[in-house]
């Protein structure tokens, strides 16, 4: 009998353990996981925002301190242009119907127009000062760009002209449009508020508070479940707000030094990217709960990056520091 039994006992014992195996690996394993590393050799300084042409699998990384903008080819994993000359680029967008790249510059404030075939400038809009985030209205052919003291230009994209302003109290960093309605949303840290615009009177028409927490420069929108998420750096928190009501939801701890934020719809998380050398991942249980369920390790100084969901990718850029070269590191989630 006991000859009978024991090969059934270590036939048990060898499914129990590969179960409790697949079980640690499963709580184990990252939900980000790095698959490519695209090097910048001479890259200094701070790195900040980026574009994406997905037809042409190009990646448009705005390389603050070294006044360029660097240009990516996702294919050879390779740097395959500078555009220079520019004066401390932050913001940047890529226009597919008229491959065009307007690129926001803190010294001067001019927004550079290229050709993004031959990478030559076509034109440019000058803020005076500062300008900084863009963002791109499909619908309405419209750019976006927070400047100076305070101040949204709005650009007829088509045909390269300001069309008129919004004026705010203070300088804007992140803000978001609203697909389905006619509302931005505006971080103005130094005003310690986020500014509602109304698009169609052009104007501020509210202002929400965080609740003690400033700061705020990242933002990411929920469209569906009326969810703001504002990062926030004094102290280092999520602060996430009814977008019917402006009330404060939720407010997360997070790593410290963040300055973009992303929401990804499909597996409801929010991406965190902190210059203390974390990607924080948020869960998003539903509209009003929220925990963080990761710290992903990066590099000091890694606070800038772009969620591409068609890719299921998120882009960071690391800075030059010390032993640690410029690059750009490609996670793909999973």
């Amino acid at each position: 009998m006991k000859r009978v039994l024991r090969p059934i006992l270590q036939a048990i014992v060898a499914l129990v353990f590969c179960y409790t195996l697949a079980t640690v690996r499963a709580q184990t394993a990252s939900p980000l996981k790095l698959t490519q590393t695209i090097a910048l050799p001479g890259v200094e300084g701070r790195i900040d925002h980026f574009a994406f042409d997905a037809a042409g699998e190009r990646l448009f990384v705005c390389a603050l301190g070294n006044n360029t903008v660097e240009v990516l080819d996702l294919r050879k994993a390779e740097r395959i242009h500078s555009i220079t000359g520019l004066g401390a680029p932050q913001g940047i967008a890529y226009i597919p119907e008229l491959d065009r790249l307007f690129i926001a510059n803190d010294k001067g404030g001019i927004c550079k127009i290229y050709d993004a075939k031959s990478y030559q400038n076509v034109g440019e809009i000058d803020f005076k000062d500062d300008a900084d985030n863009v963002r791109y209205d499909d619908s309405s052919k419209r750019l976006y760009v927070g400047f100076g003291s305070g101040g949204i230009g709005i650009i007829n994209a088509p045909e390269s002209k300001t069309i008129g302003s919004i004026k705010l109290s203070a300088h804007p960093e992140a803000f978001e449009l609203e697909k389905r309605g006619k509302r931005i949303f505006v971080n103005v840290p130094n005003a310690r508020h986020v500014a509602v615009i109304d698009r169609d009177k052009g104007e501020v028409i509210n202002t929400w508070k965080t609740d003690l927490a400033f700061g705020n420069f990242p933002m990411a929108l929920d469209e569906t479940n009326h969810r703001l998420f504002v990062g926030c750096r004094l102290p280092s928190k999520l602060v996430v707000l009814d977008t019917e009501s402006g009330k404060v939801i939720a407010k997360i701890d997070i790593s410290g030094d963040s300055d973009d934020l992303f929401y990804d719809s499909k597996r409801h998380r929010i991406y965190a990217i902190c210059g203390a050398g974390k990607i924080d991942i948020i869960e998003q249980a539903d509209a009003n709960s929220y925990k963080v369920s990761a710290k992903i390790d990066t590099a000091d100084g890694a606070r800038t990056g772009l969620f591409v969901p068609e890719r299921d990718t998120l882009f960071v850029a690391v800075p030059h520091h010390g032993s640690q070269k410029a690059e750009i590191r490609a996670y793909q989630i999973e």
